[in-house]
């Protein structure tokens, strides 16, 4: 099994280049928002470390935005409580598509939570920081005070390029973006 990291900044298009791909997909953006919904342990574990910040079940983004917020520790408690449950998440994608050629693995902090595996294909999203500003000020619940709170806990951008053997410009094109996939898919198959 090829294990693919897609890596590059938030907004890059990160999700959208991995579905392309056509192979299994693990994202572990949707894996998280999943575990605020339906995962009772989570809201457990969260109201306990952040009880003035979350209230109900489900849990609401909102709560865990005020929190990380109002301040700087919140995120990194969040972090201890989600993480590990994302990691067991991946693990169990990780044997269920073991007979898969080729498995995306779609994770934002690859680099950061040391996720990624020596024989990994890391591909680093590249795309015009004003066209992804563009496209995340249309997001519903973007706020740019948030954004930079998880800019500063991920590596500078420079070096998860240099980490990556290849490098996809997302111009936002689909015929652009199936040509890249195409020839990366032919190198390392």
């Amino acid at each position: 099994m090829i294990r693919i990291g897609i890596l590059g900044d938030i907004g890059s298009g990160k999700s959208y280049i991995a579905k392309k791909f056509g192979y299994p997909v693990f994202n572990a953006d949707q894996e998280v928002a999943k575990l605020y919904l339906e995962n009772r342990n989570i809201f457990k574990k969260l109201k306990k470390s952040l009880p003035k910040h979350i209230n109900s079940f489900p849990i609401r983004k909102r709560e865990i935005s005020n929190a990380i917020l109002s301040n700087k520790s919140n995120l990194n408690r969040i972090i201890k409580v989600v993480h590990f449950e994302i990691r067991n998440k991946m693990n169990i994608f990780l044997r269920k598509n073991k007979k898969s050629k080729v498995i995306i693995l779609d994770i934002p902090l690859l680099l950061e939570n040391r996720i990624k595996k020596k024989k990994d294909v890391l591909i680093f999203v590249q795309a015009n920081k004003s066209e992804i500003m563009k496209r995340l000020k249309k997001r519903k619940n973007f706020n740019y005070k948030l954004f930079n709170k998880f800019k500063k806990i991920q590596l500078p951008l420079d070096y998860k390029k240099r980490k990556s053997q290849f490098i996809i410009k997302n111009n936002f094109l689909a015929k652009t973006v199936k040509k890249e996939i195409k020839f990366i898919l032919k190198e390392i198959l």
